[in-house]
């Protein structure tokens, strides 16, 4: 049986991208029994420095990812720093890790673009991304098309360590929801904490219908038809959240022409809303239960040890360490 992984940030509060990108179809492959999902505490070290927030953004993730369907018994769950040993195999691998290989990375580029400052931990995000990876002989990573060249470096660097000090690393494979791939933002962009366009999975009624009601549509009139109708925004985002059939009539009344932009909007406010509206009492009563929250991620660090732990043992063999 193939072994899943996934992990998430806590660099801020979980948005719809992250569920339909990520913690959607990771919780859809929990069924199949040999799953592994973390919250990757040290990543968010790269953009958050405010020790506070990164506990209660640790703590809002688990709650988030418990009330959206990850099941502990299906699953095993644990906050990435209850396993140090990420830390050192980290190393192992990054020091074989060509820099050629980090320089080439879109998302370290595409950061600085964006204006925030370089570091270590942003430079070296891809090794300590395929350390999280091998650690646990993970067979299939979900990934979004963002995250596809990172997994292609895991595989690089898994390689090139076989090869140096013999077959001791899983190879991983990638798997990618091309329906999902890559979840627009409410500037277009994709959807990301990093550009502050995103639309929150639990928050605030008021605040969240202000966001969506803001979308910026052109200046065409109600009347008229919109040939372009599949590449509007809200229609985009109705998709996600919506059954097919009724974000289709949306989809085809825009395109005719008579329907507008705020009544779409409207439309897809009231889906989104309904959409969440059972994972919103689920968190309400995780919230309620904070003995069960913690004591699930403590069961679920001691399961990812203990295969850490072997997978360690066997790397620093075969590479000399004792």
């Amino acid at each position: 049986m193939p072994r899943v992984l996934t992990g998430i940030t806590p660099s801020g509060t979980l948005h719809i991208g992250n569920y339909f990108g990520a913690m959607r179809p990771a919780i859809e492959l929990q069924a199949g029994g040999d799953a592994y999902y973390f919250i990757a505490d040290y990543h968010s070290m790269t953009v958050l420095t405010d020790p506070a927030g990164r506990r209660a953004y640790t703590r809002g993730i688990a709650l988030d990812w418990l009330a959206c369907g990850l099941d502990p018994a299906k699953a095993v769950f644990w906050v990435q720093s209850d396993v140090p040993e990420v830390c050192e195999l980290t190393w192992l691998i990054g020091s074989l890790t060509p820099m050629g290989l980090l320089e080439r990375a879109h998302s370290y580029k595409d950061k600085l673009a964006k204006g925030i400052a370089p570091n270590f931990g942003l430079f070296a995000y891809p090794v300590l991304m395929a350390a999280d990876i091998l650690l646990y002989n993970t067979h299939v990573v979900p990934v979004g098309k963002d995250q596809k060249q990172h997994l292609e470096m895991t595989r690089d660097i898994a390689i090139k360590f076989n090869l140096t000090y013999g077959e001791c690393l899983v190879v991983p494979e990638e798997r990618i929801a091309d329906d999902v791939a890559v979840i627009p933002g409410l500037d277009g962009q994709k959807m990301s904490k990093s550009y502050g366009n995103t639309i929150e999975i639990f928050g605030d009624e008021k605040a969240l219908r202000k966001k969506i009601m803001g979308l910026v549509m052109d200046s065409r009139t109600p009347q008229e038809p919109k040939p372009d109708a599949d590449k509007n925004l809200a229609v985009q985002l109705l998709k996600l959240v919506a059954p097919a059939d009724v974000a289709a009539d949306y989809e085809n009344r825009l395109r005719a022409g008579g329907l507008g932009y705020g009544d779409l909007k409207k439309g897809l406010f009231e889906h989104y809303w309904n959409h969440f509206a059972p994972y919103r009492t689920r968190r309400a009563e995780l919230v309620g239960n904070p003995d069960y929250v913690d004591q699930v991620l403590r069961d679920g660090a001691g399961r990812a040890r203990a295969v850490a732990a072997q997978t360690l043992a066997r790397v620093r063999t075969a590479c000399g360490i004792r």
